[in-house]
């Protein structure tokens, strides 16, 4: 289900773009080995968001400077001047925004490519913003229709604040608003994102999202990613919620980097995001080789009203049904009789697609157990009692590179009397991406089970439950 690179180390999702049939994803890559150090933006490319194609490195480390996160997008009406496209009736090319680092300071670079993403050439008037600080980066860029001017957003990463520029021509910007500190500020603020989403169910409304990963002092003192509903008016974002409260996107451990494409079609309407499936607590112990570091799954975000407010929802892309395979049906079963099924249909495998509602009845917890194997399993379910969605990775394979690796995670879910809980899980060979009722609560976490371990089985605890269907 995920992209991870042919070999060597990867890290951060960069320009996320949909481009003349083509999704692109440039990720932060190490092109000489699979430790950080070196980095350029490596490339891949998809149809579907499903099937990925590495490319050569895109954009790489030269003179001394590191190509760090940033953004790309389409510039549709040549107001760069970069583009110089061969046919006449198309102005458009691509154009990357990117964190240049020197190995103490942080800058703002552009460059651009006029063959679909395949070659690159930087800007010569680089760099286009420069502050003069160390801790300058990830800019995200975005055309303003109403302001008919091009925004980027950027991190001060150590003052916790988020520092909005405007430009013409996406080459000369000038200063309009800092956000923050709010929310989480246990540590650098990274990968800020910011977009405009309809509130599902209520006609014509619709509420602005900006995005701030955290790290460390993220879910469970790691990385993580918080979120920010409230309005942009073209200069200044302007939080809904209390300044001190975080809200949280994804509760796993290893979900961070987050950010969406630009340029998906108007007539496809989605907004899309991925994030790098990580944490920069272990990232660099990962038992994994010859590469080091995945992406998560795409994901369509939707804003949906809550009792405790306008909240965040993710869903997988309806492109990964593409894979699916091999089924097998359970309905109006209890555990036991669901287990025989599973077993019967010898259900198992390093990679699952697992839909569910459940019942939990008077079990006080309530789930799935998989990549089971002698002495491993990955645990999955609810805690009835204490409205908690979980992910129990503690004997989930090679748990020992790092301390902080294993250990059980939990988010929020609310789980009212007879209430039925929706489930969508993907299990993959070293990972679990879990989204509980519609995507109203999503956790994401690094497994590295043995490859015999393609076990799976429902388990209830402290009382009985149901398999409404499977």
């Amino acid at each position: 289900f995920h992209f991870t690179p042919l070999k060597n180390w990867m890290n951060d999702q960069n320009g996320l773009v949909f481009y003349q049939g083509e999704y692109h994803l440039f990720f932060q890559y190490n092109p000489f080995g699979n430790e950080w150090g070196h980095m350029s933006w490596g490339h891949a490319v998809s149809r579907d968001m499903v099937h990925w194609k590495q490319l050569p490195v895109a954009i790489p480390e030269a003179n001394g400077v590191m190509i760090f996160s940033g953004s790309a997008v389409v510039d549709w009406h040549n107001s760069s001047g970069f583009c110089k496209n061969s046919s006449s009736s198309d102005n458009s090319c691509l154009v990357a925004i990117y964190a240049g680092y020197t190995g103490k300071l942080q800058n703002q670079n552009v460059a651009y490519s006029n063959d679909r993403g395949r070659t690159w050439k930087k800007y010569a008037g680089n760099p286009v913003i420069d502050l003069h600080i160390a801790d300058f980066r990830d800019p995200k860029v975005f055309w303003y229709q109403p302001g008919h001017k091009w925004i980027v957003v950027t991190v001060l990463a150590t003052e916790h604040k988020a520092r909005l520029f405007a430009s013409k021509d996406l080459k000369h910007w000038t200063t309009l608003s800092d956000f923050g500190p709010e929310g989480a500020v246990g540590g650098a603020w990274e990968c800020p994102d910011l977009f405009k989403l309809p509130i599902e169910n209520e006609h014509g409304q619709s509420r602005w999202v900006l995005s701030i990963d955290v790290n460390p002092g993220g879910i469970a003192g790691g990385s993580g990613n918080q979120y920010f509903v409230g309005s942009f008016d073209g200069r200044k974002f302007v939080n809904d919620n209390p300044a001190g409260k975080a809200l949280w996107a994804d509760y796993g451990k290893d979900f961070y980097a987050s950010t969406s494409f630009s340029d998906i079609p108007a007539s496809d309407g989605r907004r899309i995001w991925m994030g790098w499936f990580g944490n920069w607590q272990y990232a660099a112990r990962f038992p994994t080789t010859p590469w080091r570091g995945a992406q998560s799954i795409p994901r369509v975000l939707k804003l949906k009203r809550f009792p405790q407010g306008i909240r965040l929802i993710q869903q997988p892309v309806a492109e990964l049904e593409t894979l699916r395979g091999r089924h097998v049906t359970i309905e109006n079963e209890s555990v036991e009789a669901a287990n025989r099924v599973l077993q019967s249909k010898a259900v198992s495998g390093d990679t699952l697609e697992i839909e569910a509602t459940i019942e939990p009845g008077n079990a006080k917890s309530f789930g799935f157990e998989v990549r089971t194997g002698r002495a491993q399993q990955t645990t999955i379910g609810i805690d009835r009692v204490k409205s908690e969605l979980f992910v129990d990775r503690t004997r989930s394979g090679d748990t020992g590179f790092d301390p902080r690796f294993s250990g059980r995670q939990t988010a929020p879910l609310r789980i009212a009397a007879g209430q039925l809980v929706e489930l969508h899980i993907f299990v993959d060979r070293c990972s679990i991406e879990v989204f509980a009722n519609h995507g109203e609560r999503v956790m994401s976490e690094l497994i590295f089970p043995s490859v015999s371990s393609q076990g799976i089985r429902l388990f209830p605890s402290g009382g009985r439950g149901r398999i409404f269907r499977l």
